[in-house]
């Protein structure tokens, strides 16, 4: 039985709540990665992940220089423990949906990562599992629809009323 510890990228690189969405950004370049674990001192209070950045940051207009991490991370995050069993996390992420866990040790201070990646290159045994996991986290979305469709409408209405306009 393989466990997280096994596996994990360890020390990952952290970041404070109080950096800014520029700051996680350049990191995340640096290291090729999407997600950096958001720490107080050695306790993890979230993940910063390059959608929040784009999605909770600036697609609502947050200027990257000045708006911190604790305005679009996720605090409530699920993570694991150095002696779960490799399999049982491989299944509550795919469960999930997540590509990555943050790893905590039994005071709840961070000690790792667990990616996809890492199982797969590391447990080629599990090379199956991780193959189907990979196939449930990967599992599209459903856009909202409703909100789609009345900006549709709006830009409809919009161009319906420039055209009345040209043509008095």
């Amino acid at each position: 039985m393989a466990t997280v510890a096994d596996v994990m990228t360890r020390n990952p690189r952290t970041m404070s709540p109080q950096d800014t969405l520029a700051d996680a950004a350049k990191v995340m370049d640096e290291l090729n990665v999407g997600v950096v674990p958001v720490c107080e001192g050695d306790r993890l209070c979230g993940v910063v992940t390059d959608r929040d950045i784009v999605v909770r940051g600036l697609a609502r207009d947050a200027d990257p220089k000045t708006c911190k991490l604790t305005d679009v991370m996720s605090g409530h995050v699920r993570t694991a423990r150095q002696d779960d069993d490799v399999d049982e996390v491989l299944s509550e992420m795919a469960n999930a949906q997540i590509r990555r866990m943050p790893v905590v040790d039994g005071q709840d201070k961070l000690v790792g990562i667990l990616s996809i990646g890492d199982i797969a290159a590391k447990s080629p045994e599990d090379e199956e599992d991780v193959a189907m996991s990979l196939g449930d986290i990967s599992s599209p979305a459903e856009p909202d629809r409703q909100q789609a469709s009345q900006e549709q409408g709006s830009q409809k209405q919009g161009s319906k009323g420039s055209k009345q306009q040209k043509q008095t």
